[in-house]
């Protein structure tokens, strides 16, 4: 194969695939260089110049000038191994085949600076088999990047969207699907629903996740088991979705198992989960079949968090809701017929519920709830009544004002108390009084009564993180303050099942001991 063959082939594929002939002769010329290198045992630079008009070749070595002494700094392995690269020169080690001195340099040409290159001419290598076998490889290699730029470009739309291919090969590790034209997309194990098998041929949707396009294999990345995927789905089976009278305003989802999503519309004659499940569940089905036959629920989407956690757990019936913003968290309160279905299968309900709404979810028993305010407000009651000596409606007063022991009475700011409805200077100073005695009284005797003794210390409630309901339910186990909290590990605080999880648990305890990690510093 001579110049004019090799020139002709290079325009030929240039037409035909819309290559850029330069980018193929620069490509054959960087490759002669690099053949040119290997042939040398230094480690040498060189460039190789071809004008194919005149059928010439033309080979240089080349030097970088440098300052032996300004060298080396701020060098990584790669740059000590890579001579050829557009780095300064001064990240680089001295390499006498690659570099001179401005001395070595100006001997050659006076005008020569730091920086400057110097090339001298070096034999060409053969020009004949080794020229057409680089002309090949840097063609077919201009090819592949070729197409994998024309299906990236093509797809480049599609990022974000479903495709549809078959099935051209599963392997443990991945899927390989075939979208037509020769393009394959991958779904990687991550990507892949559980138990879900594919056989070759077999019709299959994904999401279009990215376009690897500086990778070698598959140049689409596909999902099947993220959450966009249920949501093109659906824009697929619900038109309202698509034309955007309905909205997906929250999804969560297990894949292949079980998958939650919240929808709203600002048009009030459109039922959003009616159109969205369909005729006798046919819409609904329809995406569910897709994706291994995973049980969705829909429901209606709502700004107001407590009513979105009720509406998350579904089927269960929720009796009621406490909320709780300093955690972020909320007690779900349910019959004991319903609880099983509120935490449903390995906990997929209430996972996925918290998941869709952003909330930690307590799953709570209603009766032993209520049971517990109870008799806790029964227990203040009393103690208010006859420690403070006042009537029933004054010690109601003071529970509906979040009074939950006598230390709170005693040491609260008067200006608080001022500003409940009906108090006055006289009425608040005559409480502050009695209860002050009654908590010194108490502490001098050693005697604690019945509520106290079942009450939370104010220092537990005012705990950083802690909440007025958790600390009375670790009160009710024994853990009433501070020190009894750092006391506890986290399997014990775990063991109550008071619905507090393992990290905030561990928070909670390292708060408490805090103090003392402070004294033992000193």
């Amino acid at each position: 194969m001579n110049f004019t063959d090799m020139k002709n082939a290079v325009e030929s594929v240039s037409n035909e695939k819309r290559v850029p002939k330069e980018a193929v002769f620069a490509a054959i010329e960087s490759a002669l260089a690099t053949a040119t290198k290997r042939r040398v045992r230094e480690d040498a630079k060189f460039r190789v110049s071809i004008d194919w008009d005149e059928s010439k070749c033309e080979t240089f070595r080349v030097w970088t000038v440098v300052d032996p002494e300004l060298m080396g700094e701020n060098q990584s392995e790669e740059d000590a191994e890579d001579l050829t690269s557009e780095l300064d020169w001064k990240n680089q080690e001295f390499n006498p085949d690659a570099h001179l001195t401005l001395d070595q340099a100006q001997e050659k040409q006076p005008s020569l600076k730091l920086g400057d290159e110097w090339e001298e001419p070096w034999p060409s290598i053969n020009q004949g088999r080794i020229m057409a076998q680089i002309v090949k490889q840097v063609i077919a290699q201009k090819l592949r990047e070729a197409e994998r730029n024309r299906v990236a470009e093509e797809y480049r739309d599609s990022v974000g969207k479903l495709v549809s291919g078959t099935v051209k090969r599963q392997g443990r590790e991945n899927l390989i699907l075939e979208l037509g034209g020769s393009v394959e997309g991958i779904i990687h194990k991550d990507n892949l629903i559980q138990r879900q098998h594919h056989r070759v041929n077999d019709r299959v949707q994904a999401y279009l996740l990215k376009i690897e396009s500086e990778n070698k294999g598959p140049l689409l990345t596909l999902s099947r088991t993220c959450k966009e995927m249920l949501v093109e789905l659906f824009k697929k089976e619900v038109p309202e979705i698509a034309e955007d009278v309905i909205e997906i305003r929250a999804v969560a989802r297990i894949p292949g198992q079980r998958a939650k999503i919240a929808v709203t519309t600002n048009d009030g004659r459109i039922d959003a989960v009616g159109a969205c499940v369909g005729m006798r569940g046919s819409r609904v089905q329809a995406v569910s079949s897709e994706l291994e036959n995973e049980r969705i629920d829909v429901l209606q989407w709502s700004a107001d968090p407590a009513q979105l956690v009720a509406n998350a757990m579904s089927p269960a019936v929720i009796e009621q809701i406490i909320k709780d913003e300093d955690l972020h968290s909320m007690d779900v309160l349910v019959r004991p017929e319903h609880h099983a279905t509120a935490i449903g299968s390995n906990g997929e309900n209430v996972r996925l519920a918290s998941e869709l709404t952003g909330w930690k979810l307590n799953i709570r028993s209603y009766d032993e709830v209520i049971k517990e305010q109870e008799e806790r407000e029964n227990l203040l009651m009393q103690t208010f009544m006859e420690r403070l000596q006042v009537d029933e409606d004054l010690a109601q007063v003071l529970l509906e004002e979040n009074f939950n022991s006598l230390e709170e009475i005693a040491y609260c700011e008067i200006e608080e108390m001022l500003s409940i409805e009906g108090f006055n200077e006289e009425l608040v100073a005559v409480l502050r009084d009695r209860a002050t005695a009654a908590v010194e009284e108490d502490a001098a005797s050693g005697v604690v009564d019945e509520s106290q003794a079942r009450a939370p210390s104010v220092d537990l409630i005012n705990l950083e993180g802690m909440t007025d309901s958790l600390a009375w339910r670790l009160a009710a186990e024994g853990v009433r303050t501070v020190e009894d909290l750092a006391d506890q590990a986290i399997p014990d605080i775990l063991d109550m099942e008071i619905g507090v999880s393992a990290e905030l648990a561990g928070k909670l305890i390292m708060t408490a001991r805090s103090p003392m990690f402070a004294d033992s510093k000193k």
